[in-house]
């Protein structure tokens, strides 16, 4: 099952929480058209609580499983507006990943001690204080994206967590996955559209990119 989640939302369920998420929310919609059916969805990867977009769960544990055999060929697309412009229009971020005492994530040197990340990011548009870039995931770690963009000068607008000074919403948003079936291995591709208020960043308005943005 793909769903299109909101900001502000968990996608699962933590020890400590007892909010609603986007996992229970699913749960509560399948068994509201059918009491009797048994609604066990299974998490297949997770969004920040942040970070809006394509989400994916599995029926059964087996495709999840099936799932987690092949994530890494699966393409995982973004968008994010980020502070300033960037010298380079596309490159690839990498960095060794570690989640520190105080559960900030940040690049270390030693390979030993972290995870290698890897960000390949293009810039599809930019005005005189803002960039707009598509983002694919090469690496799967938590707050990857945020990371790196924070520490390459470039914080994401609204990220309250890796930037300062930072209000509103986080502009970060899934908005393509891709990936084969789990079983028929047919092709197959979810996107989502992109959030209204990231064309208040960009003139004219209405128009993310203008004739260098591409139709998602």
């Amino acid at each position: 099952m793909v769903i299109d989640k909101g900001p502000g939302l968990l996608s699962v369920k933590a020890k400590y929480e007892k909010e609603k998420t986007a996992h229970q929310l699913l749960i509560n919609y399948v068994k509201k058209g059918n009491p009797r059916a048994k609604a066990n969805l299974f998490v297949v990867h997770r969004l920040d609580r942040e970070t809006s977009g394509v989400l994916v769960f599995a029926k059964s544990f087996k495709i999840r499983e099936k799932f987690a055999s092949q994530w890494d060929a699966v393409e995982k697309k973004y968008l994010a507006i980020v502070h300033g412009n960037l010298t380079k229009k596309n490159g690839i971020i990498e960095s060794y990943l570690a989640e520190g005492k105080d559960y900030m994530m940040h690049s270390v040197e030693n390979p030993k001690k972290g995870k290698l990340a890897k960000t390949q990011y293009t810039v599809k548009n930019d005005s005189k204080n803002y960039s707009l870039l598509e983002i694919t995931l090469l690496t799967g770690k938590k707050n990857q994206i945020r990371v790196h963009l924070s520490e390459l000068g470039h914080p994401i607008v609204g990220d309250l967590k890796y930037s300062e000074n930072e209000t509103g919403r986080l502009a970060l948003h899934a908005f393509s996955i891709k990936f084969k079936h789990p079983f028929n291995n047919e092709e197959m591709k979810f996107e989502t559209k992109i959030p209204e208020f990231f064309t208040n960043y960009f003139k004219p308005q209405g128009e993310v990119g203008a004739h260098k943005q591409p139709r998602y």
